[in-house]
Formats: structure tokens, sequence, C-alpha cells
């Protein structure tokens, strides 16, 4: 089969950086087609993936978003028509490839519908097939949705795929036995982050008042930092980036990725902006597994609270943040790494290896579709 796999993030690298080894060493042709995001060509580089860049345009307007997404169609439809692609997957447009190119679609999301409503609309009437984690509402269209027990980050960090590496965290010069955290400070510049407010200066001087007394301080930020904030800055290979976070005592941020990817990994996170309490697969992280905290980053009133799985009301507000932080670095070090090692644990024990369910989603499809719909937990043990 000759398969298209789509790359519009960062974290679609490494989702499907696995898959793509298995379909090639089981003789499928794949091919990577990426836009420009933040490091995502600088991860395919350093990973000697080839691929193709597609290029697109950026506008905050409406006219300039429909320009940007009509030139990236008419380049998708040349490359899906001179490369005969028989099937297309990723988190990606798919008009010129369903309506010009006449090949399927398989849409990977992670966010619920009305997080990305806009993406929603663009995408998902033209997909074959809208695959995402079972704890997803994709509203009108999960009529043709296909669900797995999972998440993108388990694609990647699951401990068949991922082993963290002391050596290489010490080659940065940190300490692993050594209490350290990081802190991570988004753009916020995506399409759905608008009018998103996340860790601005004020807070992120009192997060380091709080923690400096408890252990080293990385900072690594997609934005300008201001200068006070520089000297706890750290450049580290895009690649290595899950080894340091691995060892790290705690994240906090306002990304959704690396809160996900820290959950994953058994380090507590905190994340800390207004799409707390929006996005079903962090509340799943959040309020059942209790591997990360999500603070709203605007004080809720008392009539319009975010409630927990459990019913009770999630606090909200900078008061809140830095409450939640106090209590994780005043647990003991044992015991806050036993805790949230056992509750990783029980996570891993309800979820799957992604890497292998995509790998054989996409080679069985399209019966995959079907298969996938009906299944249950003895189809799913084979996964794990």
């Amino acid at each position: 089969m000759r398969v298209a796999l789509f790359l519009g993030h960062p974290a679609h690298f490494h989702m499907l950086k696995y898959a793509a080894a298995n379909l090639k060493s089981d003789g499928h042709e794949v091919f990577f087609v990426i836009k420009k995001k933040d490091i995502l060509e600088k991860l395919c580089q350093d990973a000697n993936f080839g691929y193709c860049k597609i290029r697109e345009g950026r506008s905050s307007s409406k006219i300039g978003l429909v320009r940007s997404v009509l030139g990236m169609e008419y380049h998708m439809s040349q490359f899906l028509c001179q490369n005969k692609v028989e099937l297309l997957v990723g988190s990606t447009l798919s008009f010129a490839a369903s309506m010009i190119n006449r090949i399927d679609v398989v849409t990977m999301g992670e966010d619920d519908v009305d997080v990305v409503p806009k993406y929603a609309k663009m995408v998902y009437p033209f997909a074959s097939c809208v695959l995402t984690p079972d704890c997803c509402d994709n509203g009108k269209w999960n009529v043709k949705s296909s669900v797995y027990p999972g998440y993108h980050e388990l694609a990647y960090l699951h401990p068949n795929h991922f082993a963290p590496n002391r050596d290489v965290v010490e080659g940065y010069g940190i300490d692993v036995e050594k209490s350290y955290f990081v802190l991570r400070f988004a753009s916020l510049n995506a399409h759905h982050d608008n009018g998103i407010k996340g860790i601005n200066t004020e807070v992120a001087q009192r997060l380091i008042d709080i923690l400096l007394p408890h252990g080293r301080i990385y900072i690594t930020s997609e934005r300008p930092l201001e200068p006070q904030f520089e000297q706890y800055r750290i450049h580290i290979n895009p690649l290595d980036m899950h080894h340091v976070m691995a060892f790290a005592s705690l994240y906090i941020g306002d990304s959704q990725t690396m809160a996900a990817e820290s959950g994953v990994l058994g380090v507590p996170f905190v994340r800390f902006n207004d799409f707390v309490g929006r996005i079903g697969y962090l509340r799943e992280l959040e309020d059942v597994y209790e591997l990360g905290y999500g603070i709203h980053s605007t004080p809720l009133a008392a009539d319009s609270p975010i409630r927990r799985a459990d019913g009770s009301v999630q606090p909200s507000g900078v008061e809140a943040l830095y409450q939640t932080v106090e209590r994780l670095v005043a647990m003991p070090v044992e015991e806050r790494k036993t805790t949230f090692a056992a509750r990783r644990k029980k996570m891993l024990s309800e979820k799957i290896d992604c890497a292998k369910f995509l790998t054989w989603f996409i080679e069985n499809y399209p019966s995959s579709v079907e298969q996938a719909r009906n299944a249950d937990n003895r189809f799913w043990d084979k996964f794990r």
C-alpha cells in the first residue's frame, strides 16, 4: 500500500513515527507530508525522515485562513497525484484527497469538536473516518468515528517504545539524582488559541519563587522570554525532550501536549490556561487517573464551576495554581514518585500501545474501521 502520513504539529511526528517504521518494515511505501509548525521540520531532519513540505500562508484573518487552506489543498492534491497515494492518514485537511484525488482519508484527532470547531467543520465532512481516543467527543461526527482506548502520546511514550535515558539528560548538565522542574511557555497562537490566556510574567515569577527552594528550574519556551528568566532557559534537542521530562519532579505549563506527555510518563503536571475543563483526554488524565492538575486561568464564578469526574468543584485562578504547586512540592520526594508511578501503572493497564494499533488499523483498512467500532475488551488486549 502507498500511504501518506500528514504531520501538522511536532506531536504528530512522534505519534506516527513508530507506526511509520512498522509499515515500512512490512513492505508498505510511506510518504511524509508536513507543514511548517514550530520544530516539526527539525524533528524530521534530525530523525532522517524524508518528507515533503506543503507550502501555506499565514494570516489571522478569515480570508487569509481560507486562502491558506486552499493553497495547502492545491499542493496536497499535486503531491497525492504524483505519488499515486492510496490512503492519507493524519491530522490533515482532506478536501483535495477525498473529492479531487478520490482516495480515502483517515483523520486523526485528540481534541473535542467544541475545542477545534473550525478545524472540524473544514476537515471532518470530507474524512472517510475520524479516528480518536474514546474519551473524545466528536459531536455530530461521532457516527463516522472509530475510537480506541488510548492517547496520541501512548503511540510514542508507551513503555513498549520509550525508556528514559539518564545519560541523555546528564549530557545537558542536569543531575537526575536531584529534584528539578520543567516549565513550558507555549506561544498560544494557533487558530483555536484565540483569546486563550496562560502563564504571564507575573505568574511565571511567582512559580519560580515557589519552586527555587525545592530544586533546579529549567524553562523551555515557544515565545520570547523576559530577561530575568533567561538564566533558567535550557536548549534541548527536540528528540531528547521526553528524556528530560521523564526524570523531572514536576511539569508546569500552558501547553496541552506537554502536559499529557508528562502525565503518561508518570510525572505530575500542572497546566494553566483557559482550555481547562474543555478537553476530554486531559480531563481523563486529571480526573480519572489523577496524573495531573488543570487550573483554569480565569477565576470562575460559583454558579459556573468546572466539576471533576467525582462531582467536586475544580479550583480556578492564579491562587489555586500556586496552592496546587505548593502542595506538590511539599510532598516527600519518594512519596510523590511512588504515588504517581502507581497512578501511571493503572492508566497503562487500561490503555493500549497506540503505535501497534495504528499499524494494524492502516494495514487492515478499510475493514479495520468496523472492527474497531465493534471491538470488545478481548479485542483491545492484543494491543496492550
